[in-house]
């Protein structure tokens, strides 16, 4: 019929007592030593490329999801305007005087405001 628990238990003992010198024979072998360096490659892959990537993305949002009227914009194909009028997908940005235009908001690669300072080659100053 059926084994009482008690047998499972003494039938399990051996098998879990084995198990970790299993793992610690493969882990000592050249198998470990590519799981080790694997794992080492993968957590550096994170650290340096993913992890950063994640964070300009966020604040990248940040930034696109902030844009208000009177904020000049870069769009991703290197179009600069002043944003006349924001809406949820889409914003009204002037390239030329009374020339506006629609632009999705996704296609803003950078957003920058009414404070920031003319650059230094600016022929006004």
């Amino acid at each position: 019929m059926f084994p009482t628990p008690a047998i499972l238990f003494q039938a399990l003992i051996p098998a879990a007592v084995a198990a970790p010198n299993a793992i610690m024979a493969f882990l000592a072998g050249p198998q470990g030593q590519i799981v080790f360096y694997g794992a080492l490659m993968l957590g550096f892959l994170y650290f340096t490329g993913i992890r950063p990537q994640q964070r300009r993305a966020k604040e990248h949002a940040a930034k696109v999801s902030s844009v208000k009227r009177g904020d000049t914009v870069v769009l991703s194909s290197g179009l600069i305007g002043k944003v006349v009028r924001v809406e949820d997908q889409e914003l009204g940005l002037e390239i030329a005087q009374n020339v506006t235009v629609k632009v999705i908001k996704s296609m803003i690669s950078d957003v920058r405001t009414r404070g920031e300072p003319a650059p230094a080659n600016d022929p006004k100053s």
